[in-house]
Formats: C-alpha cells, structure tokens, sequence
C-alpha cells in the first residue's frame, strides 16, 4: 500500500510495485552505431517485456537506460544477446503535476547531499505524475524524502 507524505508545499507516494519490491532501472551498454537501441529493443521484445521509460547518453561510454515491467526477464534477456548492464533502484515517486514540484524535491535531496544521477518520468495523470530516481544514495535520500 502506498504510503501518503505530506509536508506543506509537498505532496509525495513512495510506491512499492506490486507488493514485488521496487523498480529497478537497467544502464545498457553500448556501442556507438547505427543498430544499438533496434537490438536492446528487440532483445526484450523476443521475450514480451514492457519499456516503461526509456532514456540514452552518448557519452565517452554510450548507454541506454530503461526501466521494464519485468527485471528478472530483462535481466535473462539482455543477457541472452551479451549486452553488458548494471541494475539501479529506482525510488519512485508520485507528485502532483504542477510546476516546482520536482524542484523541490531536488531542492530538499540537494541540501542533504545527494546527487540524482538519472531520472525518468514513468506515468503521468491529470493531477500527478509519477517519476523515477536513481541517487548516489538511495537510502538516505528516502529518509529525507519520508
């Protein structure tokens, strides 16, 4: 059951995702060239695996990250075409849709510390939308969150 936070400019529902633990968020990497994202995507396709949020560097080490409806398939079947990954928790967050809501919750994690290193929007309503985060520490930063 989702947990309701409320502070006086804040409103935040940390889920956890079918009573299964949390979301976890994949970083693939890969090479730069044509053909990368068509074999990440067809890889979890083969296997029927839902891409809930999908984002890409092209960096020093380009990468995909995605966030799925199943982890242990994504897991199998990144593995099965020997694409290299590394598996994040996500904290998920629902905030109400409005401007500076996501702000403040960069603010409050900023004044403690805590770097966001990737973020994604997971759904979004008429009145909240639900975000992923990955922290450099995701303990500490559900602690100031709560």
């Amino acid at each position: 059951m989702p947990r309701l936070l409320s502070r006086r400019y804040i409103w935040i529902i940390v889920h956890e995702i079918q009573g299964a633990g949390l979301l976890k968020q994949f970083e693939i990497l890969i090479n730069n060239r044509p053909g990368e994202l068509a074999k990440v995507t067809e890889a979890l396709a083969a296997s029927g695996i839902n891409i809930m949020a999908i984002a890409s560097e092209r960096c020093e080490n380009p990468l995909i990250r995605i966030v799925t409806d199943d982890e242990q398939s994504t897991r199998t079947a990144l593995s099965k075409v020997n694409l290299k990954f590394v598996e994040n928790e996500l904290i998920v967050l629902e905030l109400e849709d409005r401007p500076g809501e996501l702000a403040k919750v960069a603010k409050r994690l900023s004044k403690s510390g805590i770097n966001i290193e990737s973020i994604h929007i997971l759904s979004k309503g008429r009145k909240t939308s639900s975000v992923g985060l990955v922290t450099n520490n995701n303990k500490k930063a559900r602690e100031i969150l709560h």
